[in-house]
């Protein structure tokens, strides 16, 4: 019998991995729990027309990538392809908006149908942060402070660059789109085949297209600057002064969209060149309309995504994999003979219980004091505790410096095995 597979673009995370997306985990949480930002958590299985309406029907995102099937009750649903409409439809509907500010992060899986590769998965996952009910350029330069304060604390900030736009208003966005539409019609049969079937549907995704050719045509375009009403140019102004004032380096990037219909006004990515053509860390920006889209009441809104697998890759390429992210056991029981494993079981409860900061291992599945001692050796530990039925019947545990070879094996009461563990570990006794 064959056996069953993952479904491509859609890895395994191992345990040899795990240790570093805890270390990001944890460190962003932290981070956002210090500017005051409180976890919001919401299903991955929404209904469809939920993303059709935030995020647009003619986008890549819905046309081609989303995972959209019948439930048996016959209603469309979709694995959420991105995070934040979800978010806004949780908040919405546990009222947490209309004259409200929020502060809100959440993490998990996102789900999207395009061609494997890395750092771009099928399955990914993001770290997402959205503001709500502040309408100001400050929450934007908040939220760009955040993202450069983690890059400093992975230590990559020297390997990431801000890039800024404003998009506008949805008014100047149509006169642009207009603009943009009339300059390339002349060209269209000189566009990449992406370029060629967004002129019409969705032709200010064409600004970010990678093809070469279609690039050179986009060097005489009409340029978004020339086409910004009044409030987002100030807007945009103000923000720049705000990240200028806060010591936070940024490349304005005319070019620079969201594939994502809700945004307006302030878009931004953090990009890097040491992960080839997957080069966005981060993106994100401001979506005033969204929450009125799909049925709420105006409320203003910023936020944005951080690509985790992508984040690993750039933190393994700049060569900032933490050390003692692993964190192996301190200690490990090795205990052969009945009395003895039962002795071993008692004692790793009484030790847990007493210093619960200590990282302890014990044996399990039995074998010799030799097989024992491999494992022991291997798991990492300082300390090996020893308890054979001799030292279960005269109430002893031997203690084995595993890493110390010049350290003596002492013999002491198990009475006294909690002391004695403190003292050689530095740890703390509970009360």
């Amino acid at each position: 019998m064959s056996k069953i597979q993952s479904i491509r673009g859609m890895n395994d995370i191992l345990p040899e991995q795990t240790p570093l997306w805890q270390y990001i985990e944890r460190t962003a949480a932290r981070l956002l729990a210090a500017y005051g930002y409180q976890e919001i958590r919401f299903p991955i299985l929404e209904q469809t027309e939920l993303f059709q309406r935030s995020i647009g029907a003619v986008t890549d995102i819905v046309e081609k990538e989303m995972y959209t099937f019948d439930d048996r009750n016959g209603d469309s649903l979709t694995l959420r392809p991105e995070g934040t409409a979800g978010c806004v439809r949780a908040c919405e509907q546990n009222g947490l908006l209309f004259n409200q500010i929020q502060r809100l992060w959440y993490t998990g899986p996102m789900f999207r149908h395009e061609r494997p590769q890395k750092g771009r998965l099928r399955q990914f996952h993001q770290i997402g942060v959205e503001a709500f009910g502040m309408i100001g350029p400050d929450i934007d330069a908040e939220l760009i402070f955040l993202t450069a304060r983690l890059w400093r604390s992975l230590g990559v900030a020297d390997n990431v660059t801000l890039e800024l736009n404003s998009i506008g208003s949805a008014a100047a966005r149509a006169e642009f789109r207009a603009a943009l539409i009339n300059y390339l019609q002349p060209f269209a049969a000189q566009l990449d085949e992406d370029s060629q079937r967004r002129l019409h549907s969705n032709p200010l995704r064409i600004l970010d297209s990678k093809d070469e050719n279609t690039r050179k045509i986009l060097l005489d375009a009409p340029s978004f600057g020339d086409y910004l009403d009044a409030e987002s140019r100030a807007h945009f102004e103000h923000l720049c002064a705000l990240l200028a004032a806060g010591g936070v380096r940024y490349t304005i990037n005319p070019a620079l969209v969201r594939g994502l219909d809700y945004y307006g006004k302030t878009v931004f990515e953090w990009t890097t060149d040491k992960l080839g053509a997957q080069a966005t860390v981060c993106a994100g920006g401001r979506y005033d309309g969204l929450v009125e889209q799909l049925g709420g009441k105006s409320t203003p809104a910023f936020g944005f995504g951080i690509g985790i697998e992508r984040l690993c890759l750039l933190l393994e390429a700049c060569g900032q994999l933490p050390m003692d992210i692993v964190a192996a056991p301190q200690v490990y029981i090795v205990a052969a003979g009945e009395r003895a494993e039962r002795q071993g079981v008692v004692l790793a409860e009484i030790l847990r219980d007493r210093l619960p900061q200590l990282r302890l291992v014990t044996n399990c599945g039995g074998g010799s004091f030799k097989s024992q001692f491999k494992k022991a050796d291997k798991s990492g530990a300082v300390l090996a505790l020893i308890i054979g039925d001799q030292e279960a019947d005269n109430g002893t545990v031997n203690i084995k410096w595993l890493r110390d070879e010049h350290r003596e094996q002492q013999t002491v009461l198990q009475i006294a095995v909690v002391d004695a563990i403190a003292q050689a570990l530095q740890l703390t006794i509970a009360q």
